[in-house]
């Protein structure tokens, strides 16, 4: 007769890990949206919470205060991953799906955020900053040949431009139209500026 020790399963997260990582996200989304809409120093963390659907102090026990939530909130290193996530000679393709699709499905692409950068006087200066920095100097510096920072603001201001056609101008052309299509025909434009003969 053999003896076997079972091990036990390992344990799901618990729900009270799943619940703080939804009302952490539920935040986040609320700050975006408030701050694609509205200056930054006339958001108050009630309007924030209000979003949200929680309580003020919940933000302030995640966050700690309003400063430290709109600056993860003005950084675009995580939305740079996700929207340059894929070889360079498929890019032009992958950054166009990307925005149609997060701009269908959630109702906003991350990196349109930049294009409200005016409205928030001192603070659109470090939005201003962080898109270049992390989206556009580090688009740039995957390209090879000469005029790699150039080419790499053609491209993404390619892309800013229809995410406002598509995103915030609403062109009814452009939403009737399939998203693979859209992406057929727009997609090797912004590819020529990565990826030039």
């Amino acid at each position: 007769m053999t003896s076997s020790t079972s091990h036990p399963a390992p344990c799901p997260p618990s729900p009270a890990r799943r619940d703080a990582e939804a009302t952490k996200a539920a935040i986040v989304r609320a700050a975006r949206h408030l701050l694609a809409r509205h200056a930054h120093t006339d958001i108050t963390l009630k309007a924030v919470a209000e979003r949200a659907g929680v309580s003020p102090p919940l933000v302030l026990k995640y966050f700690g205060s309003k400063d430290a939530l709109f600056a993860g909130i003005m950084s675009f290193e995580a939305d740079a991953e996700e929207v340059l996530d894929a070889p360079l000679e498929r890019l032009g393709r992958h950054m166009v799906h990307h925005l149609l699709t997060s701009q269908a499905e959630r109702g906003a692409d991350p990196i349109l955020r930049i294009v409200y950068a005016p409205l928030h006087r001192e603070h659109g200066y470090v939005l201003r900053a962080n898109f270049r920095t992390q989206v556009v100097r580090r688009l740039g510096d995957r390209l090879a040949g000469p005029d790699a920072g150039l080419r790499a603001e053609l491209a993404v201001g390619m892309l800013l431009g229809l995410g406002v056609m598509y995103g915030i101008a609403r062109g009814p052309h452009l939403r009737a139209t399939a998203i693979a299509d859209i992406t057929d025909r727009y997609a090797p434009a912004v590819q020529a500026c990565l990826t030039p003969e």
